[in-house]
């Protein structure tokens, strides 16, 4: 239950940032004309999201028990690459989330109407399918009835609530942070879902290795005890996995869960070019310069002067701090 509130709490909580996003730009803006067409996208989004959940779980019964399997364990593989695909991206580019948006509003806005219900349909929508999605392969994994569902239903409405608190401002939080780590919370728990998914293709007969166990501590955590369903939940942990899933689960989290949090996955601000930092070298006095900037002294005529005026101001740089020859021109 916890993992499925982890997944609709993150999941929900990106939805709401892009929600927020495009309402607070169109209201700073005065353009409140607009708000109707990207609330028409977003309930769109949203109606596409259920739809489409509610295809996977009423659709996969009608089928056949290898058929689940298969279907099953296939969906279970493309959730756990967009969730992984999905946390990587955050984690770079959340930081231009923001001006990323707000530039593919103002390209609507100027486009008429149907762009902008395109756009904030796209931009929600991206999040409603991957969620319904991964929601959907972590709930048949964990095969604990409607408490994980449950579970993701208290996820989004909390990212709802908090996406509403940072609408009106009532809470901040430090958003690189909370995508750091619930990212990488998010990558136990997909690896957890990727090793179920192919559990669930060996079932099938796409994949051999049903019968070769890596261990059986079936008798020391029970499926059915408190502990046990606790793990279950949260890590999808089953005790007499295949030699198969155990590798899976090794080879998928210890090398991505190492470059998540390596340095330097941050992308860089775009707003602010590295050059800007570099230090700018003196220029030197050049013949047809007429004045020289002297820190705490007042601007000289050097033009009328000669040599012996400029050898002075030169002077009275050094005198003032300034590096010899560092002038201005």
């Amino acid at each position: 239950m916890f993992g499925n509130y982890l997944i609709g709490l993150r999941e929900g909580l990106e939805a709401s940032l892009v929600v927020c996003i495009l309402i607070a730009y169109l209201v700073k803006t005065g353009r409140r004309e607009a708000l109707r067409p990207v609330w028409i996208g977003i309930a769109l989004a949203v109606v596409l999201s259920f739809a489409f959940g509610a295809a996977l779980q009423f659709g996969s019964q009608t089928l056949t028990f290898q058929a689940q399997e298969a279907l099953g364990g296939s969906l279970s593989v493309i959730a756990v690459c967009l969730v992984t695909w999905m946390v990587f991206w955050m984690r770079r580019t959340a930081r231009h989330l923001k001006s990323e948006l707000q530039g593919k509003l103002d390209a609507a806005l100027a486009m008429g109407t149907t762009a902008l219900v395109i756009t904030a349909f796209l931009s929600v929508g991206r999040e409603g399918l991957e969620t319904a999605l991964f929601i959907w392969t972590a709930a048949q994994s964990a095969d604990d009835g409607v408490r994980p569902l449950i579970g993701a239903l208290l996820g989004l409405l909390t990212a709802v609530l908090l996406g509403w608190l940072f609408y009106r401002g009532a809470v901040r939080i430090n958003l690189a942070k909370f995508f750091t780590w619930t990212g990488g919370m998010l990558v136990v728990v997909a690896a957890g879902v990727l090793a179920y998914g192919f559990h669930d293709l060996q079932e099938a007969g796409f994949l051999p290795g049903l019968t070769s166990q890596a261990f059986d501590i079936s008798e020391q955590i029970p499926a059915d005890s408190w502990y046990g369903t606790l793990l279950k939940g949260v890590f999808n942990f089953q005790p007499d996995p295949t030699v198969l899933q155990v590798t899976v689960w090794a080879l998928y989290l210890i090398p991505t869960l190492a470059f998540f949090f390596a340095p330097g996955r941050v992308a860089p601000n775009r707003a602010t070019p590295a050059a800007s930092s570099a230090p700018v070298a003196p220029k030197e006095p050049q013949p047809h310069d007429t004045q020289v900037a002297v820190p705490g002294a007042p601007h000289t005529d050097v033009g009328s002067g000669g040599a012996g005026d400029t050898q002075r101001v030169r002077d009275g740089a050094r005198r003032a701090g300034d590096p010899a020859g560092g002038v201005e021109g």
